[in-house]
């Protein structure tokens, strides 16, 4: 099964360099259009915003026609962005270019992962969401370290056209394997529909925290080391956190078919917590590598931990709850890292921020913990409803003489 889900891994590597890779360049891309940084970092928001919008609105209306027309029509508007940007005159050009990238990115994301969960087994169903969001976690470890060298090299254009690169093939990929993609089982009704079901809610809101929590403060994971007397283990740390993230995201998908969600949603945010709290309390390398790997392996894994959790019993909306979802992530992203700049700004010490981190967590933990109490009664209905099918024992045969029509 993995091994027919290849094409979408190669689309996502795609979005996973471009979801972080301009933060490292954006020194060179305010330089170059002659602008501030703080301007050019609205490139990000632009990005982010076009994201969480066009997920949820667009991606019914583009896979009711072929699932496949629709991956290839938001990974070409998403490469066409990335070639505006790369090719921007003007800071202008380069704000419009990330909302078009944003919204194929956006729309790319939620038809990739239910198509993934379309294409596997219900044996196999973590494994195939999960597939979609190890693609992400490499082209997010791989990816920008690689961008932000050849920015460095030659200039932050050559980046984005590594980006273009690795969206074309994911291009030929996809369109090598159209035919052996199923199309998406119709939703009930509209994309804002599933927002009626508080699990949804719950759900989607406990993804903003713990993207906040996150990836928000993987934004500052350098200034944080510096201050702490580790600034020559920051190119460690950050491949560490790299690491965990890719194990993380590979490793879950087994663990969800085989035992569920249920763990997974209390065990991941508690990790989240305790490496928090090891980067707050605790000055060790040995502790801050642990604790980043601990910390990249939990908060990816918890991406396809919540979409099994909310798309398990519901396989038909599973496009609308994950472009909600993934849009709440990054929104939690930006806003993570808009809170952490903002401390800063004020006085606080970077030294603090894993502290800060633990707050949205912890309020992540209480989300997912109700979601998880969830699941563990929809398990025990459903084994009581087998039990009493078993007790029944098989229909019993009418009594007296059938009779002829």
């Amino acid at each position: 099964m993995i091994r027919r889900l290849w094409p979408l891994v190669a689309a996502a590597v795609a979005l996973g360099v471009d979801a972080y890779v301009l933060a490292g360049v954006l020194p060179s891309i305010a330089d170059s259009l002659a602008t501030t940084v703080a301007a050019a970092g609205l490139g990000v928001t632009a990005f982010t915003a076009a994201y969480a919008l066009a997920g949820p609105l667009l991606s019914g209306t583009l896979t009711r026609g072929s699932t496949a027309g629709a991956l290839l029509i938001a990974l070409g508007v998403f490469n066409l962005g990335n070639l505006l940007t790369a090719l921007s005159p003007s800071l202008e050009v380069f704000l419009a270019s990330r909302v078009v990238a944003g919204a194929g990115a956006g729309v790319l994301t939620a038809v990739a992962t239910a198509t993934a969960a379309a294409m596997a087994s219900d044996a196999e169903r973590g494994r195939a969401m999960a597939v979609v969001t190890f693609g992400l976690s490499t082209g997010t470890v791989a990816g920008v370290p690689i961008g932000m060298l050849i920015g460095d090299r030659l200039n932050w254009r050559w980046t984005m056209g590594l980006v273009v690169a690795v969206g074309l093939l994911g291009m030929a990929a996809l369109a090598a394997r159209a035919r052996t993609i199923p199309p998406l089982p119709a939703s009930r009704g509209p994309a804002f529909a599933v927002l009626r079901s508080p699990k949804s809610l719950v759900g989607i809101a406990a993804a903003f925290l713990l993207g906040a929590a996150s990836l928000g403060l993987y934004t500052y994971l350098l200034p944080m080391a510096e201050a702490r007397g580790l600034r020559d283990w920051g190119f460690a740390l950050v491949w560490a956190w790299g690491i965990g993230g890719v194990a993380g995201s590979a490793l879950v998908g087994r663990a969800l078919d085989a035992f569920g969600p249920r763990v997974l949603l209390i065990a991941l945010p508690a990790v989240l917590l305790g490496g928090f709290a090891a980067f707050w309390l605790f000055t060790a390398p040995a502790v801050w590598l642990g604790a980043a790997a601990l910390w990249g392996a939990a908060g990816w894994a918890s991406v396809p931990t919540l979409q099994q959790a909310l798309t398990g019993d519901r396989p038909e909306e599973a496009m609308p709850i994950v472009a909600f979802q993934m849009a709440a992530m990054y929104l939690g992203s930006a806003t993570g890292a808009a809170a952490g700049s903002s401390l800063l700004a004020h006085g606080a010490d970077p030294r603090e921020l894993p502290a800060w981190a633990l707050l949205p967590t912890a309020l992540a933990l209480l989300l997912t913990g109700w979601l998880s109490i969830i699941a563990l009664r929809a398990r025990r209905h459903a084994t009581g409803l087998a039990c009493e099918a078993v007790a029944a024992g098989p229909a019993q045969p009418p009594e007296g003489p059938l009779l002829s029509p």
